[in-house]
């Protein structure tokens, strides 16, 4: 057994190594019905109706077998219906809740961590229901055309169920999604290649979008509220090419004295593509207070701010002040082993969305036989995830190789748990130093930042200059 790290360390980094069972024949068969999809259910080929055959398989045993392998069959004959393609998106969703919830399982008795019993409650979208109707109409013609069928007439037919759905709120989540996955199937019309089609992305989005559209699914999480001290741990920036949300992890203080909690905040902004690096700080940081808190080590005292029963708070800077100061490495090291973490909604029961705050001490960094970054655990290997560390800070991957110490997010991805390094404690100058991903969050004094910042502010002030002329003309 490896021994506990002092505070929140991984308490058993010999579980995250160990095989889960189960776990590679769910996702096989996710895989096959993923082949499938790919190659459109209008005229399926034998293989197509072995790997939707797979799927029923998968679940047979369970409330939905009947329901799937009938619609394994007509998908199979190339006679599926609405209801069928909606069967074969839950048997999807369901194998990989239950991948989820192995895999965070498994994680929790890694770090020795409680979790929220039960299932987070979701208001019910009651309405739209002639919108939901067309956009699941799309939906299956997407599955029976497939990703090397698919072509601009087919891909812009959900421009007008957007746009129709975007003014409505409790329609807006379902609008946003249809919305990205139609710009990424346009990007690749017509006919993606084989290469450039990202097989379980685009079933991941058909899927959950097909469930969305649904009578009664959630229109958005039942949320609370939360009063007492947030101590941030660090800052997970995520950047696409037309817009960039900061996630904020943190350690929740109740002021009523109950546990500690897990919870996370966001926020977002559009985003042209010129701005990068360190100039994405100038997007986000006028619409909170928080990433001022957490790029200068502070907390921050909540009064009734809304928070799901997932354990994200909806943040709004009315209901917060600052508090004092707050090192994420003393927060880590006292407060993240006792606090708890939420119940996931179900329909964010995928592995892709796990990020377990957790706290690594007593490791040996360095590269491993095919040149990946690896924490040596006591004889353990924990695959680093340097692609994740964003540019927009001083956090590097040379950084991460010298530490000591590091906050980071556990991730599950290409088969395995790695770490994504949030922060990292390590040597400068024979003196012991703190380097954070969002460090930059609330300005900086570093030359390169300064420069990027700089330059961001210049691009901004020409595309509000170029946006200007476009309304007065």
């Amino acid at each position: 057994m490896v021994p506990a790290d002092e505070g929140g360390g991984l308490m058993r980094a010999d579980l995250l190594t160990d095989a889960v069972d189960g776990l590679d024949e769910a996702l096989a068969a996710v895989d096959a019905f993923d082949r499938a999809l790919r190659g459109g259910l209008l005229r399926p080929q034998p293989a197509q109706a072995e790997g939707l055959a797979a799927l029923a398989g998968a679940v047979a045993g369970t409330p939905l077998a009947e329901r799937v392998a009938e619609a394994a069959a007509k998908a199979g004959a190339g006679a599926a219906g609405e209801d069928h393609l909606t069967a074969l998106a839950a048997a999807r969703t369901a194998l990989l809740g239950a991948v989820h919830d192995a895999l965070l399982a498994r994680a929790d008795e890694a770090t020795g961590r409680s979790r929220a019993d039960g299932t987070p409650a979701a208001a019910a979208g009651a309405h739209g229901a002639n919108l939901r109707a067309a956009a699941r109409a799309w939906l299956c013609d997407l599955a029976r055309a497939g990703w090397h069928g698919i072509d601009h007439d087919l891909v812009s037919q959900a421009d007008t169920v957007v746009a129709a759905m975007l003014p409505d709120p409790a329609l807006r989540r379902l609008a946003a999604l249809l919305d990205g996955f139609a710009a990424e199937l346009a990007a690749s019309c017509p006919g993606a290649s084989p290469e450039r089609v990202p097989v379980r992305r685009w079933a991941d989005l058909w899927a959950r979008a097909l469930l969305l559209t649904q009578q009664g699914a959630p229109a958005a999480p039942a949320a609370g509220t939360a009063t007492g001290r947030l101590l941030p741990l660090g800052v997970d920036l995520q950047e696409h090419p037309t817009a960039v949300q900061a996630q904020v992890h943190a350690v929740f203080e109740p002021a009523d004295g109950t546990t500690s909690r897990l919870v996370r905040a966001s926020v977002s902004a559009p985003k042209p593509d010129t701005i990068v690096g360190a100039g994405l700080w100038q997007l986000l940081r006028p619409r909170t207070a928080l990433l001022a808190a957490a790029g200068d080590g502070r907390s921050m005292e909540l009064d009734a701010m809304p928070v799901t029963a997932g354990g994200d708070l909806i943040w709004d800077d009315a209901h917060a002040k600052p508090g004092g100061t707050a090192d994420p490495f003393a927060t880590a090291r006292v407060a993240l082993s006792t606090a708890a973490a939420a119940a996931t909604a179900p329909l964010d029961r995928h592995p892709a969305v796990i990020a377990e705050p957790v706290l690594l001490e007593g490791y040996t960094a360095r590269q491993d036989d095919d040149g990946t970054l690896v924490f040596d655990l006591a004889g353990h290997l924990l695959a680093v995830d340097a692609d994740r560390i964003p540019v927009a800070g001083p956090l590097t991957p040379e950084a991460v190789a010298a530490s000591g110490a590091c906050i980071g997010l556990l991730r599950w991805d290409a088969g395995g748990f790695r770490v994504q390094p949030l922060a990292v404690e390590t040597t400068v100058r024979r003196k012991a130093v703190a380097v954070h991903a969002g460090a930059w969050a609330a300005g900086t004094a570093d030359k390169a930042g300064a420069r990027a910042e700089k330059a961001a502010t210049d691009a901004v002030s020409v595309l509000r200059e170029r946006a200007g002329r476009l309304l007065r003309a």
